[in-house]
């Protein structure tokens, strides 16, 4: 098993492979898409959105092991007009997603390695451990990065 430090570094390497590609895909390339994949801005407001509810996930974990983790429909909220996945500018989405990675990386930082065997309830997967939410959000960053990079490709 990884060291917590380790752990942590791998979250961090994740979190500036996606900002040093989100940060700069040239406007005229950010409704791109290979085929029905999302364009670039619409990945980068889905990060935005999946980090503020990572974070309050990894919360609940820590300090409410047993307790219930809300799923949500990305599919819809990349749909729903008002909030503007195809249409809004994306700054105030990479500040999100870098505000709430580097809250997380302070709280994982802080971790114990018998904390990472916590677990609540995922309303759409069972149980969720935090191991498992480290394995999930260092992954996600990592794997969005590369969709972008596909997309810049075009």
């Amino acid at each position: 098993m990884a060291s917590i430090s380790e752990i942590a570094a791998a979250y961090e390497k994740a979190t500036n492979e996606f900002l040093a590609i989100a940060t700069n895909v040239p406007e005229s390339k950010l409704d791109l898409c290979v085929g029905q994949d999302w364009s670039s801005r619409q990945v980068i407001h889905h990060c935005a959105d999946s980090e503020a509810q990572s974070f309050a996930r990894l919360k609940r974990l820590v300090a409410e092991p047993g307790s219930a983790i809300q799923g949500y429909d990305e599919g819809l909220w990349a749909k729903n007009p008002t909030l503007g996945y195809t249409d809004m500018p994306v700054e105030s989405s990479i500040a999100v997603f870098k505000a709430v990675r580097a809250g997380s990386l302070e709280i994982i930082k802080r971790l114990e390695l018998a904390q990472l065997k916590n677990s609540c309830i995922h309303s759409e997967s069972g149980e969720f451990s935090l191991e498992r939410w480290l394995q999930v959000y260092t992954r996600h960053a990592i794997e969005h990065a590369d969709q972008i990079r596909k997309n810049l490709a075009l």
